[in-house]
């Protein structure tokens, strides 16, 4: 079996790299961006540095800000009807995975028409088309959209997230700048961070991985283990780490897949608008343990590459509680809460682990999980 793998075009990294925007947009013959931003980052003056380089360089843009945290489909209809009415030929989005996905779907949407509903984009669509040419632009350090094949769109009407998985829509460019995450909170910093830690975990336990996707799994894991507490500290050098992480992270899970952690996190997010990356920080010890006896000697590799001392000395009960120790002591450093008692309602829990066992990422699990078994977890988190 051949295994494939999709990374961006082209891709910038490091400070300063939003410059280059002007060149690709310049050398590619774009005429017009149609600029996805969400617009808490236009209040606060994030998306600006952007649209300050396009001004720079005489770049016609339209601004389109109708998008929520977790993206709707009709954010997402709002978004092809005004991208059509804009006469923009490529888009640039900025933001976290919220504007990423937004655009993604967008741009999906512009080229393969058939698809018009939304709905219908969910698992692996069978779109024929390249979306419209997106450059992006993350400003948190979490979701790697900017380098991935998947975007996540809710359907308000039935309470649930859909998982979307298309090669048609990674971004051509990406640019990895740490000063466009300088103004990102604490929490913020902090939630988006385990997000990428907990795509580096389980795209590295998956069952689709292999060594070429444990190399970039591992490194992202050590990266992020190592910066996540200085960028929440807002320190210069955790944040260009962070920034690269992340990044590196979605370059392997984006061609593997996950697990129950983001299956049991995406119905927090669809029911109660919990952020991301809180749900799976809370989740992953969890699931990690679940899993710990179908992983082989992999948890070795997570505490060594999370900074535990002496792994070579464990044995392999040790070894594997050490890395779900680990993964607990960053999130608790980084402010993150232990548990889902205020969030999740008790009587939900029929919903949310019905909609966590249908979600796209559950068949990626090393360990097989039922609806019984999710509850279980749900449980031991409340």
């Amino acid at each position: 079996m051949a295994n494939r793998f999709i990374l961006n075009e082209t891709s910038y990294h490091g400070s300063g790299a939003i410059a280059h925007i002007a060149d690709e947009a310049k050398a590619r013959g774009f005429q017009k961006a149609f600029v996805c931003s969400d617009p808490d980052l236009v209040k606060f003056g994030v998306t600006e540095k952007v649209l300050t380089v396009l001004d720079e360089n005489a770049l016609a843009y339209e601004c389109f800000t109708d998008i929520k945290a977790n993206p709707t489909v009709n954010n997402v209809k709002n978004g092809v009807a005004a991208f059509q009415a804009s006469g923009a030929d490529y888009i640039i989005a900025i933001g976290g995975g919220s504007s990423m996905d937004t655009a993604k779907a967008i741009g999906i949407i512009v080229n393969n028409p058939d698809f018009a509903d939304v709905k219908s984009l969910e698992g692996v669509a069978p779109t024929t088309e390249k979306c419209v040419p997106i450059i992006a632009v993350p400003t948190t350090a979490g979701t790697a959209a900017e380098v991935t094949i998947n975007y996540v769109i809710t359907d308000e009407d039935n309470n649930r997230k859909m998982v979307c998985v298309d090669p048609h829509d990674i971004p051509i460019i990406a640019i990895v700048d740490p000063d466009m995450m300088s103004t990102m909170p604490k929490g913020l910093t902090a939630a988006t961070g385990m997000d990428a830690l907990t795509h580096a975990i389980e795209g590295y336990i998956t069952l689709g991985a292999w060594e070429l996707s444990d190399m970039f799994h591992l490194k992202a894991i050590e990266i992020i283990s190592r910066s996540l507490r200085d960028a929440v500290e807002n320190k210069p050098a955790g944040r260009e780490g962070m920034a690269l992480g992340q990044y590196v992270a979605g370059m392997g899970f984006s061609n593997v897949g996950l697990g129950i952690v983001h299956s049991m996190a995406h119905p927090l997010g669809a029911l109660y608008d919990t952020p991301h990356g809180i749900a799976n920080a809370i989740i992953l010890p969890t699931v990690m343990a679940y899993n710990a006896e179908y992983t082989g000697e992999k948890y070795k590799a997570i505490a060594k590459a999370m900074g535990v001392e002496d792994v070579e000395t464990m044995d392999q009960g040790t070894y594997r509680k050490a890395a779900v120790d680990a993964v607990k002591k960053l999130a608790a450093d980084v402010g993150i809460p232990s548990d889902l008692k205020s969030i999740v309602n008790a009587d939900d829990l029929p919903f949310l682990a019905k909609s966590a066992f249908e979600d796209a990422c559950c068949p990626g699990n090393p360990r097989p999980a039922s609806v019984e078994d999710i509850t279980m977890l749900y449980k031991l988190l409340l």
